[in-house]
């Protein structure tokens, strides 16, 4: 079971938490028992786990990924200047496996599942396959 799915990013950096869009796919398969692959195409986004109560860890995540990863690197020679972004994707990484039992996925109280974009605004797609 595969399906793609599309998000919009309005800003250059942010997080989408997906985790709903993903737990809804679950309940359509009807799967108790696996676990999901959220897999991110992209070479300037990614795919992570973490804190999805206090919107404060986004803006500080996208923060500090801005410190170590600046847009304004005369050193970097990739054409398209957007090497900071290729940076952060590579740093977050393109996937995440989560647990499914008893037909919901398997994350901690405080955690979220997020689509990371570096480089938008722009038009993306990310994966859900489930394994049973």
């Amino acid at each position: 079971m595969l399906r793609k799915f599309t998000v919009n990013t309005p800003e250059r950096d942010q997080f989408l938490e997906i985790t709903s869009e993903v737990q809804a796919y679950i309940n359509h398969c009807g799967i108790a028992e696996g676990a999901a692959i959220v897999y991110c195409p992209h070479t300037t986004a990614g795919i992570t786990i973490n804190e999805n109560a206090d919107p404060d860890v986004k803006t500080d995540m996208i923060r500090r990924f801005d410190e170590v990863y600046p847009w304004d690197q005369q050193e970097d020679f990739h054409m398209e200047g957007n090497t900071a972004a290729h940076m952060k994707a590579s740093t977050v990484g393109s996937s995440q496996h989560i647990i499914i039992t008893e037909g919901q996925l398997l994350l901690g109280t405080w955690q979220g599942i997020y689509f990371c974009e570096f480089d938008g605004p722009r038009t993306r797609t990310f994966y859900v396959k489930i394994l049973v």
